[in-house]
């Protein structure tokens, strides 16, 4: 186990004594179970598409010839 320095503010701190006081714990063990009991918040949707914003084959790039890609770049 490795041992970690966190700072709280006063009523996050009062809180924490609190809660294990009244539970009969130590303090790092609500912390650890804290942390066992996070859920991490969703960022959303990961799908950067423009929906509806742009004209086009509305394919992706992977899908395009060499040729396609570097058709306007000098040749």
């Amino acid at each position: 186990m490795e041992k970690r320095i966190v700072r709280l503010g006063r009523v996050a701190m009062a809180r924490l004594k609190w809660l294990a006081r009244n539970e009969g714990t130590s303090q790092a063990e609500i912390i650890r179970r804290a942390i066992r009991a996070y859920e991490p918040v969703r960022r959303g949707d990961r799908d950067f598409a423009l929906i509806g914003v742009a004209d086009g084959p509305g394919g992706s790039i992977t899908d395009m010839s060499d040729d396609q890609l570097i058709a306007g770049f000098g040749e």
